[in-house]
């Protein structure tokens, strides 16, 4: 049971990653060719040389985006696999379908969208190269309480549901969620490291394009698993869902 749900949730992420890829090929790679060429006035300006690529950029632009999205991809379909498997039978009256939809949908809010506010996608020579294990460090940090504080609000709703019911539930929950996700934000220390020069419109199209990518990824994820689960080859019920699981 474990093994196909794995097996379907890494098929779906590896469809999902190569539909991404092509959305960051289309909308992604000209901005940032824009950072890339502010990257190389300014070193031009400072009587820096250049040295070459060890990789050229068609290759960066093409096999080595194509192959980090779908490595991305069949990752984060294994992982929406193993939430599916602990989560199936325990939010409600949700079937199999309902279930992946929202499990997806809570991983890339949780994961992605909400990290991603508070620090969003930079082009190159927009940061500071120093400043570089400090931010990421940051990021990776309030991801992990981002999806630590969801995890909890689904266990909230569960606990209300029996006497609120699941509507009410919910939005307890999730309204929770969004209150100590927004203090938590607002603590942790923002990073503000743009040049004043750096044009705005590359680092604008950037960050939209990198957030899209994401979106397209989890969306085409949501649809994909939640198909293949939903077929009749599915597993069974939740009851037994869970005792596979543990």
């Amino acid at each position: 049971m474990m093994r196909t749900l794995l097996v379907r949730g890494m098929l779906a992420g590896l469809v999902a990653g190569l539909v991404a890829f092509v959305f960051a090929r289309v909308f992604g790679e000209p901005a940032l060719d824009g950072g890339i060429a502010f990257e190389e006035a300014m070193a031009h300006a400072a009587g820096e040389h250049d040295h070459g690529e060890l990789v050229s950029r068609g290759v960066q632009a093409s096999l080595g985006l194509g192959v980090a999205y779908v490595v991305y991809g069949i990752a984060v379909g294994g992982f929406v696999a193993l939430a599916y498997a602990v989560a199936r039978g325990r939010l409600g009256p949700l079937g199999a379908r309902g279930t992946a939809v929202v499990v997806t949908l809570l991983g890339f809010v949780a994961a992605i969208l909400v990290p991603l506010v508070k620090y969003p996608a930079n082009p190159p020579a927009s940061t500071e190269d120093d400043t570089i294990g400090s931010r990421t460090g940051l990021y990776l940090l309030f991801v992990l309480i981002s999806v630590a504080l969801a995890v909890a609000a689904v266990v909230l709703a569960r606990r209300l549901a029996g006497r609120t019911g699941w509507w009410n539930a919910v939005l307890a929950a999730t309204v929770g969620y969004l209150v100590v996700v927004l203090v938590v934000g607002s603590l942790l220390p923002a990073v503000a490291e743009t040049p004043a020069e750096f044009p705005a419109a590359v680092l604008y199209d950037f960050r939209i394009a990198a957030l899209g990518a994401h979106a397209v990824l989890w969306g085409v994820l949501a649809a994909v698993f939640g198909t293949l689960v939903g077929s009749r080859s599915s597993a069974p019920s939740g009851a037994a869902d869970r005792a596979a699981v543990g």
